[in-house]
This record gives C-alpha cells, sequence and structure tokens, in this order.
C-alpha cells in the first residue's frame, strides 16, 4: 500500500492556510530568499505537428531557437523561472525520447529534477506527479508552479512581479493561474472570466481576482464580446498552487489517477529500478486529460481558483504564422526569415515565411504570403492563411504511412 502525503486543509482558512509559511513577498528579482518554498515545473511535451517539418516528435518546437537569438524556447523558459525561483528550484516534466536532449540545452539542471513519462498522458499527470515527488522531497506545503516550455516572454520582471503575486496567492491556499491581457479578440485561445478583488484576502497580492469560470475558445463574435467586456483574459495555462491543495484536489475529483501518481512517486524516493517498475506498471493507464479540465474548471465553480493579470508581452507559438509575427522583417516587402538569409532570393514575393533548413537556396518568384519550410528530408508549402491547418497534413501523411517523417 502506497503511502501519501497529508492534503488536509488546517480550520483558520477557508481553503487551509498552513502553519508557519512566510507571507512576505521579496522587494526585488534578486532576492530569492522568501521563495524557498517555491518549485517551478516546466512540463515539455508535444508532438511536432504544427511547426512540421522543422519540429518533429524527435525534437519538438521547445528544443529549438525560433526567435534566432541564442536560446531555444526551453533554455529561455528555464532562465526565466529560474531568475526568480532560484538555482535548484526549477524541474522539467517531459517524455523519455526527449530526456538527451534537455541534458544538453540545460546541463545545470539535475538528473533528479527531470520526470521522465514512458508516454504522454497530458498535463495533469505531468504536473501531478511532479508535484507528488517534490512535496515527499520537500514537505506539503511546497508551492508549484507549471509553467510551458514554448512560450515566449517578453517583460522579464513583469513576470516575476506575477509570478510573486501568485505564489502568495496560492500560499493561501488557492489554485491561481495568470491571466494574459487579451490584446486582441482570438479565437486560438481559451479565456478566463475574472471575478472580484482578493486583494483583502491576500495582502501580498494586491492585483488577485477570484475566477468566476473558465470557458473554451470562442468564435470571432464570442470573443469580440469578451474583450469589450474588460473581464476577461486569455488562458496561458499557467498555475501555480500549494502542493497539499493540488494533491487533495487531484483525490477529490480523480481518484485513481491520484493512487497511481502516488504510487510512482513513493517509487521517485525509493528509486532505481523502482520508478521504472511503477512508471511500466501504472503510467500507461492514468488517464490522459489536461489540468484545466481535471482541476481548474471544476474548482473554479466552487470558488477556488484565483488569477493574477500578467501584464507582460506572452506568445504561444502555435504556428508559421506566429513564428512569423516574433521575427523581423527581412526587407520591405514583410519577408520572414527563421534561418540563413543567404540562402533565400526573392524576385516580385511579398509576405512569405521561409525556413531554409535544408541549407540549400530557396529561389521565390511572384511567391506572396506563402510558407516555405525546407529541410533535408521534406520540403512545406502552404498558404500562410493555412498555418493552423499543418497538423491536418501531418495526420494525412501518417495515414498514407509516412511515419519517417513523422
Amino acid at each position: 500500500m502506497s503511502s501519501t502525503i497529508d492534503t488536509s486543509t488546517e480550520h483558520g482558512h477557508p481553503h487551509g492556510e498552513p502553519h508557519g509559511v512566510a507571507q512576505a513577498q521579496p522587494h526585488n528579482s534578486n532576492d530569492i530568499q522568501e521563495f524557498q518554498d517555491f518549485y517551478a515545473v516546466i512540463p515539455a511535451g508535444g508532438t511536432g505537428t504544427r511547426l512540421w517539418p522543422l519540429s518533429r516528435e524527435a525534437k519538438p518546437k521547445f528544443l529549438y531557437d525560433l526567435l534566432g537569438q541564442g536560446r531555444t524556447l526551453i533554455q529561455s523558459t528555464y532562465d526565466r523561472l529560474e531568475h526568480v525561483a532560484g538555482h535548484g528550484h526549477v524541474a522539467v516534466s517531459t517524455g523519455w525520447r526527449h530526456v538527451a536532449a534537455i541534458r544538453e540545452q540545460l546541463p545545470q539542471l539535475d538528473e533528479n529534477d527531470i520526470f521522465a513519462e514512458p508516454v504522454p498522458r497530458d498535463s495533469t499527470a505531468a504536473i501531478a506527479l511532479a508535484t507528488a515527488v517534490l512535496a515527499r522531497r520537500h514537505g506539503a506545503h511546497v508551492v508549484v508552479g507549471s509553467f510551458a516550455a514554448d512560450h515566449v516572454i517578453r517583460g522579464a520582471a513583469s513576470f516575476a512581479r506575477a509570478v510573486r503575486e501568485a505564489v502568495a496567492t496560492a500560499r493561501a491556499g488557492y489554485v491561481t493561474t495568470i491571466g494574459i491581457a487579451a490584446s486582441r479578440p482570438s479565437t486560438a485561445f481559451g479565456y478566463i472570466h475574472q471575478g472580484r478583488s482578493l486583494a483583502a484576502d491576500v495582502p501580498d497580492a494586491p492585483s488577485a481576482r477570484l475566477v468566476e469560470r473558465f470557458v473554451e475558445k470562442p468564435d470571432a463574435a464570442t470573443a469580440q464580446a469578451y474583450l469589450s467586456t474588460g473581464e476577461y483574459r486569455w488562458n496561458a495555462g499557467m498555475f501555480v498552487m500549494r502542493a497539499d491543495v493540488l494533491l487533495r484536489h487531484l483525490r477529490d475529483y480523480k481518484p485513481r489517477m491520484y493512487d497511481a501518481i502516488s504510487t510512482i512517486a513513493d517509487a521517485y524516493l525509493a528509486g532505481g529500478d523502482a520508478i521504472d517498475e511503477a512508471m511500466a506498471t501504472h503510467w500507461s493507464g492514468i488517464e490522459k486529460i489536461a489540468f484545466d479540465y481535471s482541476v481548474a474548471e471544476p474548482l473554479s465553480v466552487q470558488g477556488g481558483v484565483a488569477m493574477i493579470p500578467g501584464d507582460f508581452g506572452w506568445d504561444d507559438i502555435g504556428d508559421f504564422n506566429s513564428v512569423a509575427a516574433l521575427l523581423p522583417s527581412a526587407n520591405e516587402q514583410n519577408i520572414k526569415i527563421l534561418g540563413d538569409r543567404e540562402c533565400v532570393s526573392y524576385i516580385d514575393s511579398a509576405g512569405d515565411v521561409v525556413v531554409p533548413a535544408a541549407g540549400r537556396t530557396i529561389a521565390l518568384l511572384g511567391v506572396d504570403d506563402m510558407v516555405v519550410v525546407d529541410t533535408p528530408d521534406a520540403l512545406l508549402v502552404a498558404p500562410r492563411a493555412r498555418s493552423q491547418e499543418v497538423k491536418n497534413m501531418v495526420a494525412h501523411l501518417r495515414q498514407e504511412g509516412h511515419d519517417e517523417l513523422l
């Protein structure tokens, strides 16, 4: 019978504020002493379908430098989180096939802080396993934050301030998310409907708001209506919570998953072959479900989810159009090039996104608003307006038996 950590709540606070946990926040980004109870987890998954053929199953987009800044997406994410949480307080949850690449790109990451999954089971399992292990190592009341490996964030100071407030709100017992200011009525993101202020409940988080509900990706008219109210923010999937709070809700909402995760987390403490045996026995049977659906959405109905406004620049690179928006134009015709500009020649062409990853010359003649991605074994040519459909092309190739290209 596996042991479990204490997920009970104290009676002095509706969300279970633990005794002896400091509420004060650091005064600047270099003061991490008050963050000794905070651990950041980077879920690094993906199937490489949205930026195919540049990204593949074996090398998803988080392993690429898509901005030409000398750091890959996961390296930038690690840098950002280590700056807030401190060295030794950042972990990565990823598929077993990506472990070697992550170790190469993040040599400062301790091997015990990489949680490797034999098969993907979506974000709930990834976050829950890392949380359960960290709770066993450092105590049930540690605060754990989940931040995706492939997001682009501009404004490090603003990001750090939002995380600090999220940690304070999590210490107070809320599952806390960071809501992104909606700059346009996007239909590509889910939304968060913010409620009343929680500043009186959490003095160290003056901008904290209660979450009324999470809503799915809307149509264009609904997205415009959301934007006009000023009460909705984009859901970026960033969550910060105390370990005991998360595991208690997981036990209530998904008891079978809780039992399996608890057994595997116990095996992590034992180490060695115990981890492989527990993974082989329990992991593949765990329900595949996103954290939003398993915990955040049902808990928001009960008033247990808070939101911190994130007023920093944020991008979720979901297709080649997203990549193009972050790259400088190569000429007055707004051609965007990811890679060696010397490999691209053009006449009477405009608005194209070009990725010369094969190292050979790409010549554009009278080509407008197209995506051209050239790799050694595959070439993609598609209208920019259909960038979101690249994943459909990958599915088509799979159906045709071209697994070697995926």
